[in-house]
């Protein structure tokens, strides 16, 4: 039985998957449209987050604030970049993404178990191991259906984008403890704001540069 959370999460990634793949097949120029927009919205929720805050010098929110301005520009150049590249490569890392956010929550509320971090005290070991095993469903339906020639680098690729989505997940979660907050935003009924949503996305979307080097 699938409950509401999970049912919330479920139909959030598939409306969000919708239109991104949306302005991605319609125009090319529409997908740096629509992340532009996304950043946009993102920045400014973690903005809200940021000014919550209360550091110890003044400086930090304006830091924070450029900061995170800068890396979401890259985030969205990168996306863009591989979209431009191979559409349908975008849109597998994303799913490898989503089947890795899903996998993490069915896991840990089946297991539970140890706790993995006192960051995100509803994060358990359990859900990070459901998180890397759910990641391999998308490539390992490639490799098989799609005649893909390296199983090898779809597994690396599908752990990697799996480990850089935890670990933005509890860095974006480190800023809402601070802040003492539970969601970034309301702009999605029943699942908060975007960067709650894609908090893993745009750090695993970047990393990828780093990963070329090494495959």
């Amino acid at each position: 039985m699938i409950n509401k959370e999970l049912k919330e999460r479920i139909i959030t990634s598939i409306i969000l998957l919708s239109i991104v793949s949306l302005g991605i097949f319609i125009h090319l120029y529409l997908s740096l449209i629509v992340l532009v927009v996304i950043s946009i919205l993102t920045w400014r929720e973690f903005v809200a987050i940021i000014e919550k805050i209360n550091f110890s010098k003044k400086l930090l929110h304006e830091i924070f604030k450029i900061l995170s301005f800068c890396y979401l520009s890259v985030f969205a150049y990168t996306s863009f970049v591989i979209i431009a590249s191979n559409k349908l490569i975008f849109i597998y890392f994303l799913i490898v993404c989503i089947f890795s956010d899903i996998g993490g929550y069915i896991i840990g509320k089946i297991f539970g178990g140890l706790k993995l971090t006192k960051i995100s005290p509803n994060k358990t070991i359990s859900g990070s191991m459901g998180s890397f095993f759910f990641s391999l469903a998308p490539s390992i339906i490639i490799y098989l259906f799609f005649k893909y020639d390296s199983i090898e680098k779809l597994i690396l690729i599908s752990l990697w984008l799996s480990l850089i989505c935890q670990l933005g997940d509890l860095f974006i979660s480190y800023f809402k403890r601070l802040a003492n907050v539970k969601n970034t935003g309301n702009i999605l009924p029943g699942h908060g704001g975007i960067l709650d949503r894609i908090d893993g996305i745009i750090f695993a979307i970047p990393s990828l540069i780093l990963l070329n080097y090494f495959i």
